[in-house]
């Protein structure tokens, strides 16, 4: 029991760690949740953490909430997912309710303009280091190749014509084309396992 509680306690300050030093939303968030169940940590292989970013992606709610209980959940069930969601939540939370009650100071404030526009900066770097690394360590099929290209044509268009193409539809897209491709290889395993007999 106490070593289960201690397990709770640990996984929900690495999740209130995570939160406080995440800007810029889940996206961000990524990379440090990849860097400390993958890397550090060892709890989730790469395979593992690219299904359940696609899973927190789908599914409704916030990518960083959802990760977060996925996460808690796989490593301490029901009260896993419950520390972990909490311990990620805390730091926005207390933030947003602090700037909420000076905001309109806060604006005022130059150095914080300026602060602001670096974390931009940054948070895009840790995007794009999230999503390269998940890109290196991807199966190299020929399946995998088509989605990526595509969804990055896809991706290019949409921006230079203005198209308005929620992320989402990438996602369900990408799914049904999984299912499709999964069928077909079900079908024809099954007919040459029939052929032979």
């Amino acid at each position: 029991m106490e070593n289960r509680m201690k397990k709770l306690f640990n996984l929900f300050l690495t999740m209130l760690k995570i939160g406080l030093f995440t800007f810029g939303g889940g996206y961000a968030m990524i990379a440090l949740l990849e860097n400390e169940f993958v890397s550090k940590r060892r709890f989730m292989q790469t395979d593992e953490f690219s299904d359940m970013v696609a899973i927190a992606e789908s599914t409704p709610g916030p990518i960083a909430i959802n990760a977060a209980t996925y996460i808690g959940y796989q490593q301490n069930g029901v009260l896993g997912s419950a520390a972990a969601t909490v311990g990620v939540c805390i730091p926005s939370f207390v933030i947003i309710f602090l700037i909420s009650l000076f905001f309109d100071a806060f604006q005022q404030i130059r150095w914080v303009a300026a602060a602001f526009k670096g974390i931009q900066i940054g948070v895009v770097v840790l995007i794009l280091s999230a999503g390269l690394k998940m890109l290196r360590q991807m199966q190299k099929t020929i399946y995998n190749i088509v989605c990526v290209a595509l969804t990055m044509i896809c991706l290019v268009l949409c921006s230079l014509f203005a198209v308005n193409f929620s992320s989402v539809f990438y996602i369900l897209i990408g799914a049904l084309i999984g299912i499709g491709v999964y069928s077909v290889k079900r079908l024809s395993e099954r007919r040459k396992t029939e052929a032979k007999v």
